[in-house]
């Protein structure tokens, strides 16, 4: 049973993936077009591995609304001479989600309740980019045999790195990021700090103009 919560556990932590980092190169980026929208949807499946568990989602995205969140930033500052170009978006939605073990529902809400998401996009060979997550911006509950709460990112604002590639559309590849989370809840639930592997390949679309594509260049 306490196998089940780890992998709870690690859909909370992936899920804060949901959404960071931006890799250690220190290039001139330059993320186009200028004050375009964009959209990140899930392509195929996100995977959440704790141990010998693992739970899958089948939708995930971040989508535009209003103001600057999930938009380029105009000329110039869509550009940085000296290393990542950064994006506010909006907290990016799951559902669909399964886990291995038999007789547990999850369900998962995201918040930017203690500060914002964000992409980060970083030119280099390869280019990289990630989701960043605030603090507590995710929790996931856990029902049925067993009733839990996985709170991610418990500490502060968490990372989660992977690859970008350009194309139509282009995409972020996340693969096996390790994410913290903690966990509350009843005698079933593996209380404490916990951590968990996130993959998962998000397609990054321009909502502004469907024939042009969001890329990251120097």
């Amino acid at each position: 049973m306490s196998k089940l919560l780890i992998a709870a556990t690690g859909l909370a932590a992936a899920t804060a993936l949901t959404f960071g980092g931006t890799g250690t190169q220190a290039a001139s980026t330059t993320l186009l077009p200028a004050g375009h929208s964009f959209a990140a949807k899930l392509s195929g499946k996100a995977t959440f591995v704790a141990g010998s568990t693992t739970m899958t989602c089948s939708v995930s995205a971040s989508s535009p609304s209003t103001g600057a969140a999930n938009q380029v930033p105009a000329a110039p500052a869509n550009h940085n001479a000296a290393g990542p170009v950064t994006v506010p978006i909006n907290p990016p939605t799951f559902s669909s989600c399964t886990t291995s073990i038999f007789g547990v529902n999850v369900s998962v809400t995201t918040n930017a309740t203690n500060g914002a998401w964000a992409l980060t996009a970083q030119n280099g060979t390869p280019a990289t980019a990630g989701f960043s997550i605030p603090k507590g911006g995710v929790v996931l509950k856990t029902s049925g045999l067993a009733s839990c709460t996985i709170t991610a990112s418990p500490s502060g604002a968490t990372t989660v790195n992977g690859s970008w590639t350009n194309g139509a559309p282009s995409s972020l590849a996340i693969s096996g990021a390790a994410v913290p989370a903690t966990v509350t809840g009843g005698l079933l639930c593996p209380t404490g700090n916990q951590s968990a592997n996130f993959s998962a390949t998000y397609q990054i679309t321009d909502t502004t103009d469907a024939a042009q594509q969001i890329t990251v260049t120097g």
